[in-house]
């Protein structure tokens, strides 16, 4: 489906003029044209930083540390389990990561801060630059979808926790096939469900390996480094990069 740039801009501007936008930052480069459907990862749309920061209260001084111990763990554990065929969905590997953090740090995970933090992953809420980008898109004609290693009942829980309902023509969860992301098994779950080619479909990644990865299986791809991090050596660089989904709007318009 074609793309009218000016009617693109005009809800941009709208969105901005709104204050749902937010500031725009720089962005770089460009995806290529005849982009019909976005496919984005979890994370470029809700924010974790609450999980962390509830860490922090539970455990006052060491949520950091803890925090990217469960993360370093939580890809890990998704990974492994992954290749030796193992497989355990995105929570429960999320469970068991964080207890294996609490044990390595030696901090008491009692079952009721052990059911808040799990908890916690249930009820992310947007960024606040993703609501209006995400209506911008969807006003603009592309398809969109989620396609994350979270489980569906996560995914689905966050779209209403977040107030996105209507958004989203498709919420694809790699659980679906028993692996994960960077598998090209997992990427290709976009392209059979929207049926167009790769190179139709934009893959919006939050952390730099799933854009990498997203790349190297051929799609056309929006790095969101939020987080301000440097590229990944992994042989595969983004299209276009940006630090909010309102850069996204921006490129995508181009």
């Amino acid at each position: 489906m074609p793309h009218d740039r000016r009617t693109f801009l005009g809800l941009l501007a709208a969105g901005a003029a709104a204050g749902v936008l937010g500031p725009i930052s720089r962005a770089t480069a460009a995806p290529r044209s005849g982009i019909r459907a976005i496919a984005f990862d979890a994370f470029p749309v809700f924010d974790p930083r609450p999980v962390f920061a509830l860490a922090e209260r539970l455990f006052p001084g060491r949520g950091a540390e803890l925090g990217n111990a469960w993360r370093t763990r939580q890809f890990e554990y998704q990974w492994l389990r992954a290749l030796s065929g193992q497989y355990a969905d995105f929570r429960e590997a999320t469970e068991d990561a964080l207890v294996y953090a609490t044990k390595l740090l030696k901090l008491d995970l009692t079952a009721d801060k052990r059911g808040s933090l799990m908890q916690a992953y249930l009820e992310l809420k947007a960024w606040p630059d993703a609501p209006g980008a995400l209506a911008a898109l969807k006003r603009s004609g592309f398809k969109l979808a989620f396609l994350s290693n979270m489980t569906a009942a996560m995914l689905e829980s966050g779209i209403r926790t977040a107030g996105l309902e209507g958004l989203f023509d498709h919420v694809l969860s790699t659980d679906r096939i028993r692996t994960y992301k960077p598998d090209p098994r997992a990427y290709r779950l976009a392209t059979e469900t929207f049926g167009l080619d790769k190179r139709e479909i934009l893959f919006v990644a939050f952390a730099g390996w799933d854009a990498a990865g997203a790349k190297a299986f051929g799609y056309p791809t929006f790095w969101v480094n939020r987080l301000g991090l440097p590229r990944e050596e992994l042989g595969f660089a983004p299209d276009a990069t940006g630090t909010t989904l309102a850069d996204l709007v921006r490129v995508a318009a181009a």
